[in-house]
């Protein structure tokens, strides 16, 4: 996800089309702010450790990110 301190144009162009979109629910009038990033997939061939999700974190922390302007958010296992 781009740092919270930089511009995000893109997330800014979505929550005013999501707020001029017409919609009235509560859920929508509760969005003050929508961040977009990018998400990146890390596939293994065997049952996943908590090694192995501490090393994807470094990974995506020091080698898959920028860490000037952006931060890594979460690293999750799913089945």
């Amino acid at each position: 996800m781009p740092k919270e301190v930089l511009l995000d144009p893109a997330g800014k162009s979505v929550n005013n089309a999501l707020h001029r979109s017409g919609h009235t629910s509560s859920t929508i009038a509760g969005i003050t702010a929508v961040r977009i990033g990018k998400r990146i997939e890390l596939h293994f061939d065997r049952p996943v450790t908590d090694a192995d999700v501490a090393e994807a974190q470094k990974i995506g922390e020091n080698f898959l990110s920028n860490a000037v302007i952006e931060d890594v958010v979460s690293v999750t296992v799913q089945n």
